[in-house]
């Protein structure tokens, strides 16, 4: 089981309430001597851009609400009874027109840089799993509770903690960077890193029972490392996380062959001085005089990212508990590598839905187009997710061959979890949250009940993510 699976910080900040302010259009030709200038003829004008890239009056209609128009001032101004007939009216007033971006779209990562950058992420999200092949023979001892092996229970409490942390504070830290404040950014890492560390090492020490103080010892680290990793993947420095991860590699003849327990102490060791020394050297403009010293964004912007952390870590802790943290253990190892492509298909979803925005005339062809590549993206990140199951299960030691309802149970996990991020990359974080909660509570009083939980939860967050994307407004950033 990898306690670094959710370490990845949301994929794309949070999208802002509504788009900017159009620029003023070509004002169309003013009114003939004598006669008295149309308002909604000047309105047209100046929303002229906006107006002829939008897909539906909806749009339209929500930009007049933002910019503070009143049905009262709409009726005097312009004589429509409110925001929708005023709408309905510039749409059809206005030719369609969706130009291209200027230059490359940077909202979607090449073939080759934006693939190869969420592989790297996918690979430093698993590597620290092999700190447990390293770390588990020291930590093997009586049988621990619930029918868990020995200290099972004060490292979940650390890992479930960290993840819910973490989640939190790298949304709030890519909102500053989303600001274009990375001083404000390490700012809100260097205080908040820290203070995770401390939490989980606290909550495993608490939960820890006679004998499982050297679970706990290794909790401590483990704590530590997510909040390291969780600085370097905010701020863009995956490479260096590698790097840090490189002696865990020695992990690998642990798979086979018995190593001697210094080295098994040594290698994890050194893994965790490195992460730790390359976060503090990126956090050094967090130091400065000033950083995050303006009012920043809410503390309670963040709270539904680190519940969506929790209800999504609850529920791969089950997949991957199985029998007793055996049979599981080729989901979780599949689950925390996917999680790479699971990023790259995400940025090639919005990439595709802005492009249909650009060149769609209604909203019925990019509702279409839309439910469309959700399933392809969908049924390609399912691919990935079975293809890594199989590889896991052949290559991992002791890892039996999945049965149908494991893997059955799996693929609904998959699709909770890739919605749920997607739903978080559109803003919609609070409602993935709640149905992952909700799933984790279930399958917490039922056990057995984890693929009903999975599926039920899988066919609402389909349900809701449809109902957000379809509508060309969530796409307008």
């Amino acid at each position: 089981m990898s306690g670094s699976l959710w370490l990845k910080p949301p994929t794309t900040p949070p999208p802002l309430p509504f788009p900017p302010r159009p620029d003023r259009g070509t004002p169309h030709a003013p009114a003939g001597p004598g006669v008295a200038p149309d308002p909604l003829d000047e309105l047209a004008g100046r929303l002229d851009a906006f107006v002829a890239a939008a897909v539906h009056p909806d749009e339209i209609a929500a930009l007049l609400e933002s910019d503070g128009m009143t049905d009262d001032h709409i009726r005097l101004t312009y004589g429509r009874n409110d925001s929708f007939a005023l709408a309905e009216d510039l749409y059809a007033r206005v030719a369609r027109r969706h130009p291209g971006p200027p230059g490359k779209d940077r909202s979607r990562p090449g073939p080759a840089e934006g693939l190869g950058g969420c592989l790297l992420r996918g690979l430093v999200f698993a590597l620290p799993g092999l700190a447990y092949v390293l770390a588990g023979p020291l930590l093997a001892g009586q049988q621990g509770r619930y029918g868990l092996p020995a200290g099972t229970v004060p490292l979940l409490a650390g890992a479930v903690t960290g993840w819910v942390w973490n989640q939190a504070l790298s949304h709030r830290a890519h909102t500053w960077l989303g600001l274009g404040d990375r001083a404000a950014a390490a700012r809100a890492l260097l205080t908040g890193a820290p203070a995770g560390a401390l939490a989980g090492t606290a909550v495993a020490l608490a939960a820890a029972r006679d004998g499982e103080l050297p679970a706990a010892v290794f909790a401590a680290g483990q704590s530590l490392y997510l909040g390291a990793a969780t600085v370097l993947l905010v701020l863009g420095r995956e490479r260096a996380l590698l790097a840090a991860l490189l002696p865990l590699l020695g992990a690998l003849p642990a798979l086979r062959w018995d190593l001697p327990d210094p080295l098994r102490v040594a290698l994890p060791a050194l893994s965790l001085t490195a992460a730790c020394l390359v976060a503090a050297r990126a956090l050094r403009p967090g130091t400065a005089r000033g950083a995050a010293g303006r009012g920043g964004p809410p503390l309670a912007a963040s709270v539904p990212y680190g519940l969506f952390g929790l209800g999504s870590g609850v529920l791969v802790l089950y997949a991957g508990l199985g029998d007793a943290l055996a049979t599981g253990s080729g989901a979780v190892i599949a689950l925390t590598l996917s999680m790479g492509p699971a990023e790259w298909l995400l940025h090639r979803f919005r990439g595709d839905s802005l492009a249909r925005l650009r060149t769609l005339t209604t909203a019925r062809e990019f509702r279409r187009a839309v439910t469309g590549t959700l399933a392809l993206r969908l049924g390609g990140y399912l691919t990935v997710l079975l293809g890594l199951l199989l590889a896991a299960t052949l290559l991992w030691p002791d890892t039996p061959w999945p049965t149908g309802e494991r893997l059955l149970t799996l693929l609904l996990l998959g699709t909770v979890l890739w919605l749920g991020l997607l739903l978080q990359a559109f803003g919609a974080v609070l409602g993935a949250a709640a149905v992952c909660l909700l799933a984790a509570a279930a399958q917490t009083l039922e056990p057995a009940a984890g693929t009903l939980a999975a599926g039920t939860a899988a066919v609402v967050l389909a349900a809701l993510t449809r109902a957000l994307l379809v509508r060309p407004t969530a796409h307008r950033l």
